[in-house]
């Protein structure tokens, strides 16, 4: 197994660790077979794969990842889906995995193509990584409805989340060199911020319980570093450091048995397009 193998393998055990938010944010829009989602930042694929599962079509959209979108597409269309849900799944990556392709995949049909659009991707902890998103936002406004909910989700307080003492690992390690996208806590109003920038109507919220759970320390390493925040503090430092550090962080948070938990709440918003 090669090493872009082993990370994505990593980030898809990592991103179970947000099933409960995927699983609350549809059940309160009561997510279905009349549902058509487009999910922007989709990674490997497993929040839509849920939405699929309760009969929804859907669209995923991520140029961030390869190997972890080639996941999200073996899972959306395999030959088990049969043909009726393969015509309807569709993953658009790599540079040039814009809006634009979304709508041309979708063609004139004269009637918008989705009615809900996630970006479930956590905002707001690395610094600059709202821009792009707000971007996206605005951009895919000509793909939905008027009303059309929006789902953005973030980190939630820092005193609700175990975890954001270990990333700060990350911060402190990167800021000698001041390596941009170094994590940040997560502040109040982020998700309001891009609905705000995307000229979206924030429309209700939510808070979710996403304990990170891991069989021991390695596995712990593994699956944070998996997620994206450490890399400026590897760009900054080295690998090994990082790992390090990352170790000695965890450890208050190991229990007899050898594993590692680390109760966290992860916040949702339901925005409006105009």
């Amino acid at each position: 197994m090669d090493q872009a193998t082993r990370a994505r393998d990593w980030a898809e055990i990592q991103e179970r660790m947000l099933v409960p938010l995927y699983e609350a944010v549809y059940e309160r829009l009561e997510v279905g077979s009349g549902t058509r989602v487009l999910g922007l930042g989709c990674g490997s694929g497993l929040a839509l794969l849920m939405a699929a599962s309760r009969g929804a079509a859907v669209t995923g959209i991520d140029a961030a990842s390869p190997e972890r979108v080639r996941l999200a597409r073996e899972r959306l269309v395999p030959e088990a889906w049969g043909t009726h849900a393969r015509a309807e799944t569709r993953i658009i990556d790599g540079p040039d995995g814009t809006l634009e392709d979304v709508a041309g995949a979708v063609g004139a049909c004269g009637e918008p193509a989705y009615n809900l659009v996630t970006a479930f991707e956590p905002i707001g902890c690395v610094a600059g990584d709202s821009e792009g998103l707000a971007e996206s936002l605005t951009a895919a406004r000509p793909l939905v409805r008027r009303g059309t909910p929006v789902v953005l989700a973030g980190w939630g307080p820092p005193e609700r989340c175990t975890t954001s003492s270990v990333l700060r690992v990350a911060t402190k390690l990167a800021d000698p060199l001041r390596t941009p996208g170094s994590w940040r806590p997560a502040l109040r109003d982020d998700l309001e911020e891009v609905a705000q920038r995307a000229g979206l109507r924030p429309d209700g919220s939510g808070r979710v319980a996403c304990p990170f759970g891991y069989a021991d320390i390695d596995n712990a390493v593994r699956g944070l570093l998996s997620t994206g925040l450490f890399d400026a503090a590897v760009t900054a430092t080295d690998q090994a450091q990082v790992e390090k550090e990352v170790t000695e962080a965890l450890h208050p948070y190991q229990r007899g048995d050898g594993t590692v938990w680390m109760p966290n709440v992860f916040r949702y918003l339901i925005a409006r397009t105009p």
